[in-house]
């Protein structure tokens, strides 16, 4: 296995921050972290938890995981596209971020994205609030929309009107996560007098994905941070400047704001993923995480030598945490 001592590149010490360590807008570096690789990593909870760890080894200050609960057959009536299908694994992300909470030590749990608005938002409340305890507050929830209407209709939820649900689950999670029994009186969710128990002991970070201008006005006024799914640039910078808009019209600034981006390995080389770097720090991206899928080996050794090597040609500009 790959042994983070290996290589002769930088480190920092974690600070305080996303978790422990307050992500900032204009950042003296780009923190590392990886992806998850959900379909290569397979079933084996013993893959699971030695990726991780390498993971961490090797400076990974956050792990991301995608979110599907269902995977569409492609010989449906009427056909299906899409990036993925009934064959493509994905691990239900606070599950297993509720094992890796005891695999890991240091790296935050990011989920990128969770799809919210298909889930019960008193229960994933709930699900999140435990996360956060067994980890001792390294869960960070990126939230989403998603695309899938397959998923949507399955599991009873309109998918018209996921992105005003979506803003209605952040208000009743917020005050399930830190107040005692109240009510709530929403048009998607209704509570007479209850509340969670136990709650975590700090805010769980929200950052949001999603580059619409009702997803960016969401993100700006509701969110920690933003998870942009493009590449650096004109694009990307236009998203940011509206988020920087928005946040300076309710008088919060950046201050505290993260952008968490991805780097994929797969058809890179040291020039273009240094290029890549340079181009997310210059736009003031605060976590770079790296995507080893779909890039060679499937096993750990082979997912975690992709990342060494990212880590090593990235060497001052996006810097691992130990």
């Amino acid at each position: 296995m790959v042994a983070a001592a290996a290589l002769a590149v930088g480190v920092v010490a974690a600070r305080p921050g996303r978790g422990d360590r307050t992500p900032i807008c204009e950042p003296d570096f780009m923190e590392l972290g990886v992806v998850i690789p959900h379909h290569e990593i397979g079933s084996d909870p013993g893959a699971m938890r030695a990726f991780a760890q390498g993971a961490e080894e090797l400076g990974a200050g956050h792990l991301l995981l995608y979110d599907h609960v269902l995977g569409a057959g492609r010989d449906r009536p009427g056909g299906f596209k899409g990036p993925y299908d009934s064959d493509t694994q994905f691990h239900e992300p606070l599950v297993t971020f509720g094992f890796l909470a005891a695999c890991t030590q240091r790296a935050q749990l990011v989920t990128s994205i969770l799809i919210a608005p298909q889930r019960q938002a008193a229960l994933m409340a709930k699900q999140a609030a435990e996360v956060a305890i067994l980890s001792e507050n390294r869960l960070t929830l990126g939230l989403g929309i998603g695309w899938n209407k397959v998923e949507y209709d399955a599991l009873g939820v309109d998918f018209a009107r996921k992105g005003a649900r979506l803003t209605e689950q952040v208000e009743f999670m917020k005050r399930l996560w830190s107040e005692d029994v109240f009510s709530f009186d929403g048009e998607f969710h209704q509570m007479e007098l209850a509340s969670i128990a136990p709650r975590p002991t700090a805010p769980i970070p929200l950052m949001f994905g999603g580059s619409a201008p009702g997803a960016l006005d969401r993100c700006a006024r509701l969110g920690d941070g933003w998870i942009p799914l493009g590449s650096p640039n004109e694009k990307s910078a236009a998203c940011l400047e509206q988020i920087r808009a928005v946040r300076a019209e309710i008088g919060r600034g950046m201050d505290g704001f993260a952008v968490q981006a991805q780097a994929q390995f797969a058809g890179g080389d040291p020039d273009r993923w240094r290029g890549h770097a340079e181009k997310w720090a210059a736009l003031g991206c605060t976590h770079l995480a790296i995507a080893t899928h779909n890039a060679g080996d499937t096993d750990v050794d082979g997912h975690l030598a992709r990342i060494a090597e990212y880590r090593e040609a990235v060497a001052g500009v996006v810097q691992p945490v130990v």
